[in-house]
């Protein structure tokens, strides 16, 4: 896991956010009605992260630090826009989990946030399924409601814990979320 430093980089990631987006879209589940969030990946001061493997980029997002949601109270790692590669993104998103409890532990944040698109009540919407899946990796479903891009979501927290043996299977070289430009990467 990385900060996508390069424009390639973050042009590979905009790319991957298209083909997931396109992915989505045939299979009529919920996107992001936002026509910019590839150009978030583009832009360097959004500094957005990326999973890779073995030069393959699997994921990517945006992480921020204690962001202005209209839900939860405390600070967090919340991680935005998170999109994987098509077709992958079972044990994708399980090793995004395990990063991401592992990160916020290591920047002293107790909880991860993230948000997932819905369209329905969350037992009855398409992605309810993937949800359970959330749910058996620790992620607990805290409803939903209009999430940070003012979109239908079902909210999301993970528990932050340290993960002592994680560094065999994730390096992170991603940098600190911070409000500044003042940034260092978290190893």
């Amino acid at each position: 896991m990385r900060t996508l430093s390069t424009d390639a980089e973050r042009d590979e990631a905009a790319a991957l956010v298209q083909d997931r987006q396109r992915w989505l879209t045939m299979r009529r589940l919920p996107v992001p009605a936002r026509a910019d969030v590839p150009a978030l990946f583009r832009d360097p001061q959004a500094k957005p992260a990326g999973l890779f493997e073995d030069g393959l980029l699997l994921a990517c997002m945006i992480p921020q630090r204690a962001p202005a949601l209209r839900w939860g109270q405390g600070s967090c790692l919340f991680l935005s826009c998170i999109h994987t590669l098509p077709g992958r993104s079972d044990n994708i998103i399980q090793l995004i989990t395990l990063w991401a409890s592992d990160f916020a532990a290591r920047l002293d944040l107790t909880l991860v946030r993230a948000e997932a698109l819905v369209r329905q009540p969350l037992d009855d919407d398409p992605i309810a399924p993937f949800l359970q899946r959330l749910t058996d990796m620790g992620w607990d479903v805290r409803g939903s409601g209009t999430g940070q891009h003012d979109e239908r979501v079902a909210r999301l927290e993970l528990i932050a814990e340290q993960r002592s043996g994680l560094s065999a299977l994730i390096t992170c070289q991603v940098h600190e979320p911070r409000s500044s430009a003042d940034s260092r990467s978290i190893a």
